[in-house]
């Protein structure tokens, strides 16, 4: 994501029980201003251009929809592990 003209991103909040909720959605200078915060408070980030466009087009504290859950499913596992490796 050098190219801040371009880039996305979406960050996502998940307690469980529940479903993930969008909690930011930002495109070029906004989306770097995102990625910075989640990196300055250890939050982990993947890229995954495809998820982020499609979390996108929801709304801000809107759930993600059932159409959403695996990919969605898989960057938690994802996260999780890194998390366990890191404690």
């Amino acid at each position: 994501m050098s190219d801040s003209r371009t880039a996305l991103a979406v960050a996502l909040e998940y307690e469980k029980p529940g479903t993930p909720r969008v909690t930011a959605i930002g495109s070029g200078e906004l989306a770097r201003r995102i990625i910075e915060l989640a990196q300055d408070n250890n939050v982990p980030i993947t890229h995954e251009p495809e998820l982020a466009a499609a979390l996108s087009r929801l709304k801000i504290d809107q759930e993600i929809p059932i159409e959403l859950y695996r990919a969605v499913a898989e960057v938690l596992i994802y996260i999780l592990r890194i998390a366990d490796r890191v404690r």
